[in-house]
This record gives C-alpha cells, sequence and structure tokens, in this order.
C-alpha cells in the first residue's frame, strides 16, 4: 500500500513542532485478543488494550490505511495509562459501544470512558476519551504516535493558537484537544502526564479527517450528542436467554454497519487463525451473506434498522450487478481490492494481509442466506418495488447457476457443495412464503428440484449430509439445513447429520467447521464459534431445550472481558483466534437468544 510523505503546517501555527515517524518502541506489545475492547461508530473501529492503548484504527473508514497500527507491529498507538502499578478491568455502558477502562491502583481508582463520537461523520472520526478520578487523586501517561496509511505518511504537528495540536499528513488533518501540555520526544510522540485530582475529570478530543476540520464542538457536546445517539439505538431484548448479552450483540452488529449502508465482517486485518499457518486475512469489507444473517435476527421480532439496511444495501448490489453478484463489497459498494502483503512485522503469528481473495468468487450460498433476508423483511411488509425486483434476480441466478460449482461458505476451492444447495432450498421456500409478488408454484418446484439432485448426490451411507459428492466427511454448516427451514427437523437426514457433527466434529463443547484434510480436530484449526451457535440452533430444532441451552451458554463464555467474539476459538488454549470482533458470531448470538427466549425455559431465564 502506498502512501503519500510530507505534510504542511496550518498558516499562523505555533512553532512547537512534533513530526511523528513511528511507533514508541514497543512499549505497549500485542496482547491476547480476549483483552481488547471494541468502539465503532459504523464507519470505522478501533480496539484498546488492557493498558489503555487504542492499538488499532483505520480512518477516516474501514478500509483506509491504519492510523494506528501497533496491533500488527505498524506505527501508531494512543494511550492512556496510570502511572505505578495497576490491574485492569472495564465495561460498556449498556446498550452502547461506550467503554470505560478501569484500573485500581495502589492508590485509588481511575477509569477512561472512551468512544467514537455520534452520530458519525464519514469523513471524519473523533476519538472521544474522558479520564476520571474517584475519591482518590490519580496520575496517567498519555502518548500520542500518530501515523497515517501503516505509517507511509507522516504527521508534522504544531499547535495552534488554542494550544490544540493540528496538522496534515497525506490527505488526512488532524486536531487533537486537552493535550496543550503534551510535549514532543525525539521520535515525534506527543507524551503528556496529567495529575488529576479527587472527583476530578480530563477530556482529549483527537479528530482525523479526509476534509477541512470545522470548528471545534466541546467535550461535553460531543459526548452528548454521543449518548443521545446510543440512546434508543439498541433494543432492550428483556424477552431473550440473555438480555444483556444480546444487547450487546447487537450494539457491536450496529458500530458494524454503516448508517443506512453495509456491516463490514470483522474490524481488523491480519489476525491469525492459526500461528505462523498463513491464515490471515482482511475482513473490513461488506459479506453480503454476513449482513444477511445479522439482519435476520434483527429482524426476528419485528422491523428494525439493521435489518432495513441490510436490504437496502443487497439490494442496490444485486440491482447493479445481477448476475455478477460477488460475495463481499467494500463500504462504498466497490469491490474489495487484491491481496497483498505489507512489510510490517503483523501481531504475532500472523501477517499483515490487506485485500481479500473472496474478489471474483461465486458463493451460491449466499443467495440463500439472501432470500431468507428479504423473507424476514417481507414478514414485516418492509420491502418495496426495487427489492421485490431484487428478489426475482436472485431466484433467477439460482435457477441458472445451482448446478455450477461454488466456492461455498467456507470459500474454498470451487466444488458441488452440499450447504450451497440446501441454503437456497431454505431461501426459495422462506420466500416463497413471505414474498409477495413472487410465483409461489416456481420458487417451491425449483427448490424441491434442488434438494431431490442434493439428497441424490451428497448423503453419506448412514444418511447424514456429506460435504460434497466427492466429500464424504460431514460439515457444521450443513446444520443450517434444518434451522433455515430446507428440510424438517423430523427428517431423518437432519437426525443424522446432527449425530454425525456431535460424533465427528466436536471438543470440550465447541464445534469445528470439518475435519481438514485428516488432522485430528485443533491442529490446523480452532473452534468455529458461529458454529457452536448454529450447534444451539439445531438442537432447538430438534427439540432438546436443555442441550440447546447448553451450547448456547458454552460458546458465549468464550468472550474476555469486554464480551467480544472473534471467528475462531482455541479449544486447547482457550483464547479467541483471527479477527476481531466478528460480526457473524454476534449475529448468531443474537438469534439464539432470541429463539431460546421464545421458549418455556427462556422466559423463566429473561
Amino acid at each position: 500500500m502506498t502512501g503519500r510523505r510530507g505534510s504542511t503546517a496550518p498558516a499562523g501555527a505555533a512553532s512547537t513542532v512534533a513530526k511523528s515517524h513511528g511507533a514508541p518502541g514497543r512499549a505497549f506489545p500485542p496482547q491476547a485478543l480476549r483483552e481488547y475492547a471494541f468502539l465503532a461508530d459504523g464507519y470505522r473501529g478501533a480496539l484498546i488494550g488492557p493498558r489503555g492503548e487504542i492499538a488499532w484504527l483505520c480512518a477516516p473508514r474501514w478500509d483506509s490505511g491504519a492510523v494506528f497500527a501497533d496491533l500488527v507491529g505498524g506505527r501508531g498507538v494512543y494511550a492512556v495509562t496510570p502511572v505505578g502499578p495497576f490491574v485492569w478491568g472495564g465495561y460498556y455502558e449498556p446498550g452502547t459501544l461506550i467503554w470505560r477502562s478501569r484500573w485500581t491502583t495502589t492508590g485509588g481508582q481511575v477509569e477512561c470512558r472512551e468512544a467514537l463520537a455520534m452520530p458519525p461523520d464519514p469523513h471524519r472520526v473523533t476519538v472521544l476519551r474522558r479520564i476520571e478520578t474517584g475519591p482518590e487523586p490519580a496520575s496517567v501517561e498519555v502518548v500520542l504516535t500518530l501515523a497515517p496509511d501503516f505509517g507511509q505518511d507522516v504527521w508534522e504537528a504544531t499547535r495552534d493558537e488554542s494550544g490544540a495540536w493540528v496538522g496534515q499528513a497525506g490527505p488526512l488533518r488532524v486536531r487533537w484537544r486537552g493535550a496543550e501540555q503534551a510535549r514532543p520526544g525525539k521520535d515525534g510522540t506527543l507524551r503528556l502526564r496529567l495529575d488529576l485530582p479527587p472527583g476530578g475529570h480530563h477530556d482529549l478530543v483527537l479528530e482525523v479527517s479526509d476534509r477541512a476540520l470545522p470548528e471545534p464542538v466541546t467535550a461535553e457536546r460531543l459526548w452528548a450528542g454521543t449518548e443521545d445517539t446510543w440512546r434508543g439505538t439498541v433494543p432492550g431484548y428483556g424477552a431473550t436467554a440473555a438480555p444483556r448479552d444480546s444487547r450487546h450483540a447487537y450494539a457491536v452488529l450496529r458500530g458494524l454497519t454503516a448508517p443506512g449502508g453495509g456491516m463490514v465482517a470483522a474490524a481488523t486485518l491480519g489476525l491469525p487463525e492459526r500461528a505462523a499457518a498463513g491464515r490471515n486475512y482482511d475482513y473490513r469489507y461488506v459479506w453480503l451473506r454476513d449482513q444477511a444473517y445479522a439482519g435476520h435476527a434483527a429482524g426476528l421480532l419485528g422491523p428494525d434498522p439493521l435489518m432495513d439496511e441490510a436490504v437496502t444495501f443487497t439490494t442496490a448490489k444485486i440491482l447493479e450487478h445481477g448476475p455478477r453478484l460477488a460475495p463481499a463489497y467494500r463500504l462504498d459498494g466497490r469491490l474489495p481490492p487484491h491481496e497483498e502483503t505489507l512489510d510490517l512485522p503483523g501481531y504475532p503469528g500472523g501477517r499483515v494481509v490487506v485485500g481479500n481473495w473472496v474478489r471474483g468468487q461465486f458463493q451460491l450460498d449466499t443467495c440463500g442466506e439472501l432470500l431468507q433476508l428479504y423473507a424476514t423483511a417481507g414478514r414485516h411488509d418492509h420491502l418495496g418495488s426495487d427489492d421485490v425486483k431484487a428478489v426475482l434476480a436472485l431466484v433467477d441466478l439460482v435457477e441458472q447457476r445451482w448446478q455450477e460449482p461454488d466456492a461455498g461458505v467456507w470459500e474454498l476451492a470451487d466444488d458441488w457443495w452440499t450447504h450451497s444447495r440446501l441454503a437456497c432450498v431454505a431461501g426459495l421456500r422462506a420466500a416463497a412464503g413471505h414474498l409477495a409478488g413472487t410465483d409461489t408454484p416456481r420458487l417451491l418446484t425449483l427448490a424441491d428440484q434442488v434438494l431431490a439432485e442434493t439428497s441424490h448426490r451428497c448423503l453419506n451411507p448412514d444418511g447424514s449430509w456429506r460435504q460434497a459428492p466427492d466429500r464424504p466427511g460431514v460439515d457444521a454448516a450443513l446444520l443450517l439445513a434444518t434451522v433455515r427451514g430446507a428440510i424438517p427437523a423430523g427428517d431423518p437426514r437432519a437426525a443424522a447429520t446432527l449425530a454425525a457433527v456431535t460424533d465427528q466434529l466436536v471438543q470440550d463443547g465447541y464445534v469445528y467447521r470439518y475435519a481438514v484434510d485428516g488432522q485430528p480436530l485443533g491442529e490446523a484449526e480452532g473452534a468455529f464459534l458461529l458454529c457452536g451457535f448454529v450447534m444451539s440452533l439445531a438442537q432447538l430444532a430438534a427439540g432438546d431445550t436443555v442441550e440447546a441451552f447448553r451450547w448456547f451458554e458454552r460458546q458465549r463464555a468464550a468472550a474476555g472481558p469486554a464480551g467480544l467474539l472473534s471467528e475462531e476459538f482455541d479449544v486447547r488454549q482457550r483464547q479467541l483466534r483471527a479477527n476481531l470482533p466478528q460480526g457473524f458470531v454476534h449475529a448468531l448470538l443474537l438469534e439464539t437468544s432470541i429463539r431460546l427466549g421464545q421458549t418455556d425455559q427462556g422466559r423463566g431465564a429473561a
């Protein structure tokens, strides 16, 4: 990735200059993923570690270069850390992504309230940090090294007449307020020590924009706007199996979704699924399937903005690309860039990969999941004429290409993946039942045709589904056939597949996608938390509510203190793996919690 070097200071600026060349050594080494919290506003997201370090933030948008890349061994970090020994904790304010880093020191307690300002500006990220003390005084050290585009651009900061640090790096304008007494080091890092009295607080406001910065707004107004935006955004979910986690999952999905637009799959890139195994991906793009999962879950209890946004983004892409529909797009609707590896150390065990090889793939199962999304919106009468056109285009696409090989849900080599066909069967049946304006007999006939051929080609001798005609192994994604309605729960194929997954792909209460090349579970990759929640839903469909609850509780227990879940879980080491937070895992957590909450046991628990 290339960047532009050099910058100019604003006219009339004071003479003190800090030229940010690199990160301050390794004062903030990478932490285990479970120890990070997440801030987001829909257009970008940040990860905060236990020492108060914002170690990851791309600006001004998800797929921009990072201005803080310390997480992956690059330049850039923004930390607020107590002076002296401390132990770390933290919590989200309910129904928000407003995080409170909380440290107990030898002299008392101190908190830092953290958020990306809302409502969001697509061109400007505003990082709010309010340091608060308890009944005892406290001291913190503040460190800011800003290195746009993974360090390709240089920020030359000067103090303006108000004392704010301002400057430009490549196309980005920067302003940092509340740090008037900061001093630049030889490496350009700005450092500040704050000594706060008992019951005191101090605000820091950092703005990064690809346009000219507006007149500054007070921290009080920015906090008020952020609180007002989050207030009422997240449903109460009191009737779910886990109301607190349901609200938090929704807040994460809201944070990953641009207002009125797409939901990125995850906030990060290059976080390894397995150390030094080459499985490092960039998920800062909109996977249509993943957003369909989120929209479907959000719409289960009634019409919801996340559901509507998923429909709006999807319809635009279907009508634009038709039979050339891609699995993933950038937030602005363009295709993801081709993969490229940056010359950075990476998160330990990983590589810094930007772009994604999904570009150019055909994933048939996405069509089925999108039909499920449209059916959910149709039940609430939330579809317009363009949406119906999109549904008909999806049906045409399935009809034309269901017999072709595709990359499937796991984005592997093209094959006749069983799950892809069953996803389409379920989607066609859902659409036939809930979408006015569709040719119901045509959809049901097509569903029956696909199911018949899939049953003919893709069943094992024990009656379970196999991955593909020439791949006899079972796949946890095949549990979705029953969950989504391709076949009824009482179908022998459903029972046989549930038994096969339980026997072959389960370890210590977690589910693996499939056995990789015959290796023992856990050798090639971790368990997939998505599959664990699907197992819970499959048990519920089979009528075993107790088992469904057990699987649900096991999966959500994998989260760290901030309640975030990544794609994989290393069962042996009890560690989260890969990019964080992973949107589709939180979507399935939400769906499972809602469905369990509708059972007698769930109503009693709520």
